[in-house]
Parts: structure tokens; C-alpha cells; sequence
């Protein structure tokens, strides 16, 4: 029996509710929790990572705004999604970057064990880190079905978020 998994993509308070939330992403919640509740496979959430150094590393000076900088409250994920996680004990991969490249590895490393039947994203933000890991999982998993559902995914802006499920569909990667 192949396995079917759900990233859900840094839905952490600063991205949603702080520093750089956003009412789309905000919108996201309730659809994002009901996916998260019902979804039939293994769960995995990635927590994007920052140290108090931020503002002297280039992602810093990209964007000066400081986020989800570790073991503070906005780099906990949202309260409905931190229960969850704790209540079915789920995997959460802290990443310093876009990608998480440790996590594309395992799954590289379980699908050789027994195959994968699908890898689905949802979370923030579409155009910067759900791009990202999704792209990186086809390129670790090409033949594994990558899909993103555009539903449960919120960008920067809204253009932003349409520019990058384009991307996601020029890339093989099913958009729903």
C-alpha cells in the first residue's frame, strides 16, 4: 500500500496573524485546519526558522522585516494547528530557508522503502516557500504526483500567489 503525505507549509503566527500575516492568509485557516483533520496519510509540518541574527543574513536584507525567529511566540505554529500536531505527535521540520531539504531527503529515503502515491502542500506563502518545497520534492520524487492545493495556500499578495500556481503548473506540479 503506497502512502499518501500533507505538508503544511509554515502556517506559524507571524505568517499569519504578525509580522507578515496577511487577511488571505488569515482566510486560509479554517480550510487549512479541516484538511489538516481529515486528511488520510501521514502529516508534516515545516516551521520556517529564523535566530536573532536575521537582519544580517541576506534573507534579512531581502526582506528586513524580522519573522518566525526561533522559540519565539511568532515562530509557533497557529494555535488549532499546534494542537493537532501535538495531539497526533505529527513530524515538524524546522527549516532556515525556503526549502526544506531535509525533508525532501526522507522522502526520498521512505519512497525507496515503499512508495509514495502523492505529496500535497498547503500553507504560506505560495509564491516563497510553498513553491519552493514543492518544486524541491519534484525534483527529489519526479515520478511522485505533486499537488498543491491553491485553495488551502495564501501568497504575499494575491498576484503573487497566482504567479507562482502558474509557475507550479508549468512545473508538472497539479494545482487543485
Amino acid at each position: 500500500m503506497s502512502e499518501k503525505y500533507l505538508i503544511v507549509v509554515d502556517m506559524q503566527e507571524d505568517f499569519i496573524y504578525g509580522s507578515l500575516g496577511s487577511p488571505e492568509a488569515r482566510g486560509i485557516v479554517p480550510a487549512v485546519v479541516e484538511m489538516v483533520k481529515n486528511f488520510d496519510g501521514t502529516v508534516v509540518f515545516t516551521k520556517d526558522t529564523h535566530q536573532d541574527n536575521y537582519m544580517d543574513t541576506q534573507e534579512g536584507k531581502f526582506l528586513p522585516v524580522p519573522h518566525c525567529i526561533n522559540l519565539t511566540k511568532g515562530w509557533e505554529l497557529i494555535e488549532p494547528l499546534e494542537i493537532i500536531q501535538k495531539e497526533k505527535n505529527y513530524p515538524v521540520y524546522t527549516k532556515g530557508t525556503f526549502g526544506c531539504t531535509c525533508l525532501a531527503a526522507d522522502l526520498q529515503a521512505a519512497h525507496s522503502k515503499q512508495e509514495i502515491a502523492s505529496v500535497e502542500f498547503i500553507g504560506v506563502c505560495t509564491d516563497i516557500c510553498v513553491v519552493s518545497n514543492a518544486l524541491l520534492l519534484k525534483a527529489y520524487l519526479p515520478e511522485v504526483p505533486v499537488i498543491v492545493h491553491a485553495s488551502c495556500c495564501a501568497g504575499v499578495t494575491p498576484q503573487k500567489h497566482e504567479a507562482a500556481l502558474e509557475t507550479l503548473r508549468s512545473c508538472q506540479i497539479m494545482v487543485r
